[in-house]
């Protein structure tokens, strides 16, 4: 390209009449790409070669600030069968189970929790499971964030006291208070 300042191109008589300039573009505006060309190659040898960083330790970096900031709550949930965790599980459940599992846990839109047939288990761990994690397949919501641990263990204890023949306790599941 030359210096040269408004040179048409001579396209006009081939197109709409419009005439086409070939104007060049301003030196600042040449030595501004380049000077970004010559940064980009710059920082990439930089950031890749020199410094030894890349995307995935930024990433496991910042992971391991936030857990160290945040760490996990233990994930554990008690289940406590005494008769204070029972009636406090009979509570929760009477305001939030009662509409699929029915006031005697008998069942309806969901199973029964008094027979001896448990579909995802009938330990205390796979009841608590099966209440934090909820069953959506089948229409049942993930209580865990919901209630939370304590009330969960609590929910538990209810069922696993009413539910004394299914799980093979003798005197229904309840002590005198001291677990």
């Amino acid at each position: 390209m030359s210096k040269a300042r408004d040179q048409t191109l001579g396209h006009a008589d081939e197109s709409d009449g419009i005439e086409e300039y070939d104007n060049p573009l301003p030196d600042w505006w040449v030595g501004l790409f380049w000077l970004t060309i010559v940064w980009a190659i710059g920082y990439s040898v930089h950031y890749h070669v020199v410094a030894h960083r890349s995307p995935q330790q930024a990433l496991a970096a910042e992971l391991a600030d936030a857990a160290r900031r945040w760490p996990e709550a233990d994930k554990t949930t008690p289940v406590v069968l005494n008769h204070e965790s029972v009636e406090e599980g009979e509570k929760i459940y009477q305001a939030n189970c009662v509409a699929c599992h029915g006031p005697a846990l008998e069942g309806g839109i969901g199973p029964s929790l008094v027979d001896s047939t448990w579909i995802h288990g009938g330990t205390p761990d796979a009841i608590v499971k099966t209440i934090t994690e909820g069953v959506p397949a089948k229409g049942m919501l993930t209580w865990g964030p919901i209630l939370g641990p304590e009330k969960i263990g609590r929910v538990a204890a209810y069922v696993i006291s009413r539910n004394h023949a299914a799980l093979g306790i003798e005197d229904g599941g309840e002590d005198d208070g001291e677990s």
